[in-house]
């Protein structure tokens, strides 16, 4: 059975205790963030990340992201190379921004698909932030949807999919922006947007 922390008010720092330890284990949780809720695993857990893709029933040819706490974090797992994407990263993280980086070789080549990319994002948003500092590692973190249907802002209307499929389930109230974050990646030196979301690209 799936539990639910209501942390709508407040944080409950046991009940964060439990999600690290599920998190650390390689069990699944579902957290809000400032764009939808998403549903995260330990990314260096690949039969946690499998999970993730047999509970969305998401093809496994579908790339995953990672987020982070901070920008220092984004040069363990990928290359800034060129200037735009410094830019970008400065300029609009922490926020509703993936930005497609050239993955650091050997690295989650699991998530990743076999592509030689990863999304990194760093989102705005107190609950999973405070869970990303506190597991000091990366988490995957897809939407917390089945493949191919809306993503979830309510989690009332997220358990009716995923309620007894994940570990811990976490209420922080309807999600701020309700609509995915934007998706970047730089070619050429220019901006490509790969999914459009709140953010316009301005650099």
């Amino acid at each position: 059975m799936t539990k639910v922390f209501d942390w709508q008010q407040s944080i409950d720092e046991e009940e964060l205790k439990k999600c690290i330890e599920t998190i650390n284990k390689g069990g699944l949780v579902i957290f809000p963030t400032e764009t939808v809720y998403g549903i995260g695993a330990n990314a260096y857990n690949e039969e946690a990340v499998r999970k993730i893709y047999e509970v969305k029933m998401r093809p496994d040819e579908k790339p995953l992201s990672i987020m982070v706490s901070s920008i220092d974090e984004i040069s363990k797992y990928a290359i800034i190379s060129n200037e735009i994407e410094e830019k970008i990263i400065k300029k609009y993280m922490p926020g509703p921004i993936t930005i497609v980086l050239k993955k650091k070789p050997g690295v989650f080549d699991y998530i990743s698909s076999g592509k030689n990319t990863i999304g990194i994002r760093i989102p705005d948003n107190e609950i999973i932030l405070k869970i990303l500092k506190e597991a000091k590692l990366p988490i995957v973190a897809p939407s917390a949807n089945i493949s191919g249907k809306p993503s979830g802002i309510i989690l009332s209307e997220i358990l009716k999919d995923f309620d007894g499929k994940v570990d811990i389930c976490i209420d922080g109230g309807k999600a701020k922006l309700s609509e995915p974050s934007t998706i970047v990646k730089v070619v050429d030196n220019k901006p490509v947007i790969l999914r459009q979301g709140r953010i316009k690209i301005c650099i």
